[in-house]
């Protein structure tokens, strides 16, 4: 016993790093599809799309001097790039739902094969597709989007391993999650440097077995109970087999789980505060999903088509992706602040957490408006205020979004709450490509009352703060005549 609690906590810390590397290397590559498209700009993926227009400009009354210049109209390949990002987000969001009901059902081990079957897939795809192969890249972004997701939601449970900072730990991958765009970015000045892309995706696929081995060494067969039995093992500890003592442990917390059950999965999903924070999620998420998906495009624009400015603002833009990582702990921090502190009397550990996030709640959506602002405005060096203010907003986003579910709702329900919720998040998502169709068709390609419309409609996110809220006081007000263990 004594070799045991001497290895758990390493064993634990293990899987919390190696977690903490996949989330940031793998999971969210998809959200730097602005810097893998300028790459397959150069490699002439869809370039026959682009056709030249003649500008003539007379600068003499007598029609002496006549300056005849060409200019490059992409507006359909920009279109067919983002349908490829709108097709690929929308899936991955629609599909957590699948993911969460695998894992609750299945437990790790056989979703994280999935995963990873999904990810290699989609990684050799673009390896091997060319600009007469393009039609790969719609289901190769689509996979790897998939598969990163299902790496990020068997990795959420980790937090659970770390009873006094659990929030920290989910929001800290939810952080590294959108971090992870940047892998795109590395690929591009890869590429820059005279690495193929079939070389650089042909790598990604060979780290497949990096997954394969953390899933077999340093993740349960089923699920991480929450909270914690002493002793809890899982995996291999310290070198040697515990599968039997792993499985024996893991039943059992199952079993609690399910006798400790307050909610059906009917009755959380019915509720205030999963209506809530479905309206929350979605009306946010379009907004990140609208400014990653016409990023290309709208720096095309501001900067005139000018090459090597596109560039800088696409690789300043990747950079600042990857500070979501430091950005997202914070929010765990406000989240968990009450810990260690005295609660209020007849108030449970859950109830706490709930109020603790409010703050949390409502400042993802204020930083949402002001970003949204910054984007709105058509002035160039704006868009670095812009890119900071994107990429903190997300890290709150996503990270806020796990780390309520797990307050709010029994931990049995996670799974299938979160990709639920993402599901109905990512039909509302649908609505950025009709949007782009209209900036690009009808609004000759100024985005200004798309903007407007869109900081508009993220004021709905207040409502899910202030319902939280609500909640919150009523529970407190009850505490005295009967008991606080409803969470809905």
């Amino acid at each position: 016993m004594a070799y045991l609690e001497k290895c758990l906590p390493v064993h634990r810390w293990l899987t919390f790093v190696t977690g903490l590397v996949e989330c940031l290397c793998f999971t969210g590559a998809v959200f730097g599809w602005a810097s893998l498209v300028f790459v397959l700009r150069v490699e002439g993926y869809l370039n026959w799309m682009c056709v030249n227009i003649t500008e003539i400009n007379i600068t003499d009354v007598n029609i002496t001097d006549v300056n005849v210049t060409q200019v490059v109209d992409c507006g359909e390949q920009d279109e067919w790039f983002s349908l490829i990002f709108t097709i690929a987000s929308f899936i991955q969001s629609f599909l957590t739902f699948s993911n969460g009901f695998v894992l609750d059902q299945f437990g790790t081990t056989v979703a994280r094969l999935g995963g990873i079957i999904l990810y290699t897939t989609g990684t050799l795809m673009i390896a091997f597709s060319t600009p007469a192969l393009y039609v790969l890249l719609y289901p190769a972004l689509t996979f790897i989007a998939v598969g990163g997701s299902m790496f990020l939601i068997t990795n959420m449970q980790v937090g659970n391993l770390f009873r006094s900072r659990r929030s920290t730990v989910i929001t800290l991958y939810s952080g590294a999650y959108g971090s992870s765009a940047v892998l795109f970015l590395i690929i591009k000045l890869l590429h820059e440097a005279g690495i193929s892309l079939y070389a650089s995706f042909l790598f990604l696929s060979a780290c497949s077995v990096i997954h394969l081995l953390r899933t077999l060494f340093l993740m349960p067969r089923t699920l991480i109970p929450y909270p914690l039995p002493e002793h809890y093992t899982y995996g291999i500890i310290c070198g040697e087999s515990n599968s039997a003592s792993a499985g024996q442990t893991e039943g059992t917390s199952n079993r609690n789980n399910i006798v400790n059950q307050e909610k059906s999965f009917r009755e959380c999903l019915l509720s205030r505060l999963s209506f809530g924070a479905m309206v929350w999620l979605s009306v946010m998420q379009l907004r990140n999903y609208l400014f990653v998906g016409t990023l290309n495009p709208m720096l095309q624009r501001l900067t005139a088509g000018d090459h090597s400015l596109v560039s800088h603002y696409t690789t300043v833009f990747a950079l600042t992706q990857l500070c979501g990582v430091l950005c997202s702990p914070w929010n765990g921090f406000i989240m968990d602040r009450h810990k260690g502190k005295p609660r209020a009397a007849g108030e449970s550990e859950r109830d706490a957490d709930l109020r603790a996030s409010v703050l949390s709640l409502f400042l993802t959506p204020l930083l949402c408006i002001l970003f949204s602002i910054c984007a709105t405005i058509p002035i160039l060096p704006l868009q670095y205020l812009s890119f900071v203010l994107q990429v903190i907003n997300r890290s709150f986003l996503y990270s806020g979004q796990a780390a309520f579910i797990s307050m709010a709702f029994p931990s049995c329900h996670f799974g299938k709450l979160y990709g639920l919720l993402q599901a109905v998040a990512a039909l509302f998502s649908l609505l950025q490509y009709p949007c782009f169709i209209l900036v690009e068709n009808v609004l000759d390609g100024d985005p200004l009352y798309v903007n407007i419309a869109l900081t508009l409609l993220t004021l709905l996110a207040f409502i899910h703060p202030f319902s939280v809220y609500l909640h919150c006081r009523s529970l407190a007000s009850q505490k005295t005549n009967q008991p606080t263990n409803s969470h809905l």
